[in-house]
């Protein structure tokens, strides 16, 4: 007979050492660093925008916008020293939201360079979104507009490319179809990517949307018309074939309804007796595109339309639907079926479009940015 407890206590002694090098492994911590890395590299909550001309009528309810933002960490103000309020006006004002941010104003003088100035601004920037520029005076050409601020928009993307090279810049300059294709053709000059550089159309989509809510008395909430082209005037081409609700609408009312989206910044600025522009719907949309763009930079794929270098027309840059991905733009994707109206604006667009363009990438030609 083995003796009582003899083999009880020999099972007890081996599994002492099992049970040691267990609670061992246990103590120590596990490997964290590929999880940290991507945490920071795409954490909620932890973006860095910027709004340049963000003390003008655009760029105040864009800031307040965008400061709204959970995703937004850090928030920068940039404008003239002779804007409506100083940027740091701009900034304490945002800085009382019950948001968990920073705000800070930065401001510069007429005649200064912004690459020498915004460093402090722009280093670590993801977004930058540009509501920059002067409006059209009564008897000023379309060219003598677009040289003002195609000279204005390349002093920021100037900084911006040196600065922040990897952050999406957003642009609300005008005349946004000649200004972006010259920016982003800088960028390709200067060997930085071109598809960094994203033309704000949202207005129109927005503007199409809420059209066929009072049209058809649907929420625009659940109405998603494509608009294509450019963004301005007739090279604006709203899809209302393309949406379940607005494709319902008599095929009689969509030239008027085409017409109304193109002229529904007119119709703002009229009903402000020329005092003002469609500045608070315009920040809504900027916002909406910049929120999408952080969205997807988080994985969050998000598709709006957009205008940027493209290739699926013959022509090098076009608005349309585009996914924003962790990358910025991950596809550009294309215009789909046309109704036999839309075939023929699209024609009347890319005429108008290909000049305008040309304008730009002339610009961009004759001009680089700094090192």
């Amino acid at each position: 007979k083995k003796p009582k407890g003899k083999g009880k206590g020999k099972a007890a002694k081996e599994e002492k050492p099992e049970k040691a090098e267990k609670a061992e492994k246990a103590d120590k911590p596990k490997p964290k660093v590929k999880a940290k890395a991507v945490v920071e590299k795409k954490s909620a909550g932890n973006f860095k925008v910027c709004v340049c001309g963000g003390a003008g009528g655009i760029g105040q309810p864009l800031s307040l916008l965008m400061g709204l933002d959970p995703n937004v960490k850090e928030l920068c103000i940039f404008d003239l020293s002779v804007a409506m309020v100083p940027p740091a006006g701009v900034a304490a004002d945002l800085g009382h939201l019950e948001r968990k941010n920073t705000v800070t104003g930065y401001q510069m003088d007429i005649g200064q360079k912004p690459v020498d100035h915004l460093q402090e601004c722009l280093t670590g920037c993801h977004l930058v979104l540009i509501p920059a520029g002067m409006p059209r005076k009564p008897g000023q050409s379309r060219d003598d507009l677009f040289k003002i601020n195609a000279d204005i928009a390349k002093g920021i993307v100037e900084a911006c490319s040196k600065y922040c090279p990897g952050a999406m810049l957003g642009l609300v300059v005008n005349p946004v179809n000649s200004i972006v294709p010259a920016m982003a053709e800088l960028y390709k000059k200067k060997g930085l990517d071109p598809m960094k550089i994203v033309g704000i159309s949202t207005l129109d989509v927005v503007r199409a949307n809420k059209f066929v809510g009072i049209e058809t008395g649907k929420n625009p909430n659940f109405i998603n018309v494509p608009v294509i082209g450019g963004h301005a005037g007739k090279t604006i081409l709203p899809l209302f074939s393309q949406d379940k609700v607005s494709k319902m609408i008599d095929a009689e009312k969509i030239p008027a309804m085409d017409s109304h989206v193109q002229d529904a910044g007119t119709d703002v600025v009229n009903a402000k007796n020329g005092k003002g522009s469609a500045t608070l719907s315009m920040a809504y949309a900027g916002a909406r595109l910049g929120k999408s763009i952080l969205a997807g930079l988080l994985g969050k794929r998000r598709t709006e339309c957009a205008y940027v270098k493209s290739d699926i027309t013959d022509l090098p840059y076009f608005a349309s639907k585009v996914v924003f991905g962790e990358t910025g733009i991950v596809k550009v994707l294309p215009i789909g079926e046309l109704s036999d109206y839309e075939k023929t604006r699209l024609e009347e667009v890319k005429e108008q479009l290909k000049g305008e363009i040309q304008t730009g990438l002339d610009y961009a030609e004759a001009n680089s940015l700094c090192e």
